[in-house]
């Protein structure tokens, strides 16, 4: 098999972890002339890069319930080795059809030879190709801390995938795996590497990702494990991936979750990341998940009458961010411009990227209610 047909193998079979896309629809990825995936990334300063994402290997000695790479699935299996790897993104690089790399792998013997060849592939690509572009390189579960500091060395950011916020629901999804000293373990070992080295090991920081309703589990815990992870383990972010069904494997029957899901969990993540929410001003339904009939923010809103109207010309940032339709930006411009000029229409909401009817049931402009509509919801 050639390399340019392993490249379209193996990224099409690293579709399922998430590493800062953009967007998760296909419609935002890009095919080269050759067919090989390329996926567009955000950086935490903003930038846009495109990476090319890729496993090493597609064989697994795992047995998750959810995944395509699990052993025993029945499909084609193929492995690099690191200096073809490493060679072929280079000629993709020098191309410019590439600005980065995120690699994973499914774990071929065990986790510590399947790392030793990671870390060998981002060696190569580094050192001896000097490439000094963005490199993501996921930790696999039951890596040595010697491992994570390697990894950390070379990669901009790197990841541990929890998969599930408990170790009991891990174990539903994914019984060969221990949440605690295989996923748990290596992220502490992440955070206690950063803050030894100032932030210089793995600037970029450490992110994961949750699989969304494979095991059962609600919003809720889902959410208070990543706000535990933010305020103990100095997490970067938390990716969320709703579940869908892979022929083949023991939840090929079980329903798919919908997107609307997922985007509420970015959503809730967003406000303890960005607008200073705590988790335990999120709510949630009987169930203890996230209501479908409106983003949390705006259910946060409606819930707490008392905090409402808030006057535009004197709220702090920190007022103004708590109001539906304005975000950090937006309320960033409004305390800056208020000083040259008083808000007193709703365009000049919309002026400084704030949008106006969410904002309009919550404000008062210059000591004015302005016109709105409720929500029908």
């Amino acid at each position: 098999m050639d390399t340019l047909e392993k490249v379209e193998i193996l990224g099409r079979s690293a579709q399922y972890d998430l590493c800062g896309e953009a967007c998760g629809s296909e419609a935002t990825r890009k095919r080269d002339d050759l067919g090989r995936w390329i996926y567009p990334a955000v950086l935490p300063d903003g930038r846009r890069v495109k990476l090319l994402k890729v496993l090493l290997t597609n064989a697994c000695e795992g047995d998750c319930a959810y995944c395509a790479n699990r052993r025993g699935r029945d499909f084609r299996r193929v492995s690099f080795a690191p200096e073809e790897l490493a060679r072929a993104f280079e000629g993709m690089w020098r191309r410019g059809q590439v600005e980065g790399l995120f690699l994973s792998s499914g774990v071929c013997g065990h986790s510590g030879q399947t790392m030793d060849r990671m870390i060998a592939t981002v060696e190569i690509i580094r050192q001896r190709l000097s490439f000094p572009g963005y490199v993501h390189l996921k930790i696999l579960p039951g890596a040595t801390q010697a491992h994570v500091e390697r990894a950390m060395q070379l990669a901009d950011r790197v990841s541990v995938n929890l998969e599930a916020p408990n170790p009991a629901r891990l174990n539903l999804i994914a019984p060969g795996k221990d949440f605690a000293n295989a996923l748990l373990e290596p992220m502490r070992w992440v955070q206690r590497l950063r803050e030894e080295s100032g932030g210089r090991l793995a600037p970029a920081g450490h992110t994961t990702q949750f699989v969304v309703g494979a095991a059962g589990e609600p919003d809720r815990e889902i959410l208070a494990t990543t706000d535990l992870l933010y305020r103990e383990l100095g997490l970067t972010r938390a990716y969320f991936s709703a579940f869908q069904p892979v022929p083949d494997t023991p939840l090929e029957g079980h329903p798919s979750t919908p997107l609307w899901r997922e985007h509420r969990l970015y959503q809730s993540d967003w406000l303890l990341r960005k607008y200073g929410f705590t988790f335990e001003e999120l709510i949630f339904d009987e169930e203890g998940n996230l209501p479908r009939q409106a983003d949390p923010k705006m259910m946060w809103a409606t819930a707490h009458p008392e905090r409402f109207p808030v006057e535009v010309n004197q709220a702090s940032r920190e007022e103004l961010l708590r109001v539906p339709g304005i975000g950090p930006r937006a309320a960033a411009r409004i305390v800056w411009l208020r000083r040259q000029g008083k808000f007193r229409e709703l365009s000049d909401l919309r002026h400084v990227g704030a949008i106006p009817q969410r904002a309009a049931p919550f404000v008062l402009l210059d000591g004015r209610r302005p016109p709105y509509q409720l929500p029908l919801w």
